[in-house]
């Protein structure tokens, strides 16, 4: 028996594409129903996972997702949120893998996510004239050219020049002394946590599968080849297992451990380099501009971002927990040192509003001595019926997820459709123009200020609709939850509803960013939140207690984290904190080995 295919698009209006609770089960039994065998099969909810769920199912392929956390709660949600060519590989002579970039980012911004992707303005700063201006120069102008190459506009104008005097009246928060003017050139950026739930959402829609809370403990192999899964439901306690003709292993930094469950040797293996950011008030200085700075180790961004500036980020090999990496004291020094190099009003710790630190997955191979460490992918077939996807970054995760599925398709019969993938808008992109262009008309109709409505446009795209209609059933939605200005009730109820959010967590720190945004961290939101979550997934008030309590000794555990000097004490006193992940009768259950993200 296999699954039923869905591969027809999603209609306007269409339900389609929510991820609730009863979703979540209707995809779980539908998986581990006797006899079923689908076409492919995904460990792991990070931005490569969604992208390859999503490729699968446009392609008429019977498909499933599983995410031993929630989705994005690895590197996706925990990065410079840049869509970005990466200025920097042009000096690398890394051309190709700058152009295939540059072209992903174009379609994002015109075609698959204009609601979620926009375009970001940087300043490249020169402080040596005429040689380092010309140098930038060219190299700014190849970027430029390298964007226009993909058969579509770029979304994002021409780099410029900025002389000294420009710069000081446009960026007034910069020292005088610190540059000789620069050079102005754009990218774009990205709520990653969101992108990912948007692009799981649009895998469903398209009929995939998808289970957050399940994590994959074992390989079924007949002979050499893998047929399936051995999973286990974090939320109810049940073991169950998945088949599928091929699977594919997507969960990034965990790459090694989950591939341990099979038992076979890889080539090549994937290395975590923690990197973390500071958000601080968009206030503490002002500039029109983003800016990218050089450090001795690596770059440094500047990020505008909504009211709040991102600074980071680091680069140092992580060896530890990869489920909590922790910011030291010294990564955090580090990050304000450096930029008050060019700030007219340093910085200090108290203008920190928040701190984040993620993973990236780094590709080694056996020995440092032989090769480098790359953000390039590689696909390999590991053994029979598994496939691996690794490496990467967040920006070309639709060619990376091409590419996973070409080589797992290649091992079935019969004739697969190509991918489809660069014409295929994510959910809320259809529409999302002509509903802003009425958004005026939406928020007097709602009973709202046009910025709320802005807002929720920037997120939901042309699915605005469906959180103002929770508002016009229940006004009290409208407001805003305590220490956040930015996110009204609505917002949690539909992460519940229609985001797959299953814990407090997962709407504070990935659907919405108040855990990095608010000033208390969210704090004095969490018990709100637990409340307008609880009657969507059906709560008491001894699991509402808990899931505020797990929150906030989070929060204790991540800021006691940042106070200390070595990522070893750092990552000790983080563990202290229980996890989020466990069913509800069992809430001190904690992850084991072969957690897929």
């Amino acid at each position: 028996m296999s699954v039923r295919k869905n591969s027809q698009p999603p209609a306007a209006g269409d339900t389609r594409g929510r991820l609730g609770p009863d979703e979540r089960a209707a995809a779980i039994a539908a998986m581990r129903e006797p006899g079923a065998e689908l076409d492919v099969l995904v460990i792991g909810g990070g931005i490569t996972g969604a992208g390859v769920a999503l490729d699968a199912a446009t392609r008429g392929l019977s498909t499933g997702i599983l995410e031993a956390r929630d989705w994005a709660s690895g590197t996706s949600s925990r990065s410079s949120k840049l869509v970005h060519g990466g200025i920097r590989y042009l000096e690398q002579m890394n051309f190709s893998l700058v152009r295939e970039a540059l072209v992903e980012r174009g379609l994002l911004l015109q075609r698959l996510a204009p609601h979620l992707v926009r375009p970001v303005r940087f300043l490249y700063p020169v402080t040596v004239p005429v040689i380092e201006r010309c140098y930038v120069g060219a190299g700014m102008l190849l970027y430029d050219l390298f964007a226009r190459t993909g058969g579509r506009p770029p979304g994002v104008p021409w780099h410029a020049h900025v002389t000294r005097r420009r710069l000081g009246r446009e960026a007034p928060g910069l020292r005088r002394d610190a540059f000789r003017g620069g050079l102005s050139y754009s990218d774009a950026q990205v709520d990653d946590a969101r992108l990912v739930s948007t692009v799981v959402r649009t895998a469903a829609a398209y009929g995939a599968l998808a289970a957050n809370r399940v994590r994959v403990e074992g390989f079924l192999r007949v002979g050499e080849r893998v047929v399936g899964v051995q999973a286990h439901d974090l939320e109810t306690g049940e073991r169950f297992e998945v088949r599928a003709k091929q699977v594919i292993n997507a969960t990034g930094v965990w790459t090694d451990d989950t591939q341990a469950l099979v038992g076979e040797r890889s080539t090549f293996r994937v290395r975590a380099s923690k990197g973390i950011h500071l958000v601080v008030p968009r206030d503490r200085f002002r500039s029109k501009y983003g800016l990218l700075l050089r450090t001795e180790k690596s770059v440094l961004f500047v990020i505008p971002w909504g009211r709040h500036w991102l600074i980071g980020t680091t680069d140092t090999d992580w060896e530890l927990d990869k489920a909590h990496p922790a910011a030291t004291a010294a990564d955090i020094d580090y990050l304000l040192e450096h930029v008050n190099t060019v700030l007219q009003t340093p910085l200090t710790r108290d203008d920190v509003e928040g701190v984040y630190a993620g993973l990236r997955p780094l590709l080694a191979g056996e020995s440092d001595e032989t090769s480098k460490l790359s953000r390039e992918h590689l696909v390999v077939h590991a053994v029979p019926g598994l496939v691996m996807v690794a490496g990467g970054k967040l920006t070309t995760y639709r060619v990376m997820a091409k590419d996973a599925v070409d080589e797992a398709v290649a091992a079935m019969e019969g004739r697969i459709p190509s991918s489809i993938t660069d014409d295929v808008p994510l959910v809320g992109a259809e529409g999302y123009r002509a509903a802003w262009n009425r958004r005026a008309r939406s928020a007097k109709a709602a009973g709202v200020h046009v910025d709320r409505v802005e807002h929720l446009l920037q997120r939901y795209g042309s699915r605005t609709d469906d959180v103002l209609a929770l508002i016009a059933e229940r006004p009290e939605l409208g407001e805003s939850l305590p220490g956040a200005d930015d996110v009204i009730g609505a917002e949690i109820v539909y992460a519940a509803s229609h985001e797959g959010a299953l814990h407090l967590d997962d709407v504070l720190a990935r659907r919405t960013r108040i855990s990095i945004e608010a000033w208390d961290r969210g704090v004095s939101a969490a018990p709100v939140a637990a409340e307008l979550m609880a009657g969507v997934l059906g709560w008491d008030a001894a699991r509402i207690g808990r899931e505020v309590e797990r929150y906030l000794e989070r929060v204790a555990a991540e800021r006691a984290s940042q106070q200390e000097l070595t990522d070893e004490a750092a990552d000790r006193v983080r563990l202290e904190a229980p996890d989020f992940t466990g069913s509800a009768d069992d809430p001190d259950a904690q992850d084991g080995p072969g957690e897929a993200r």
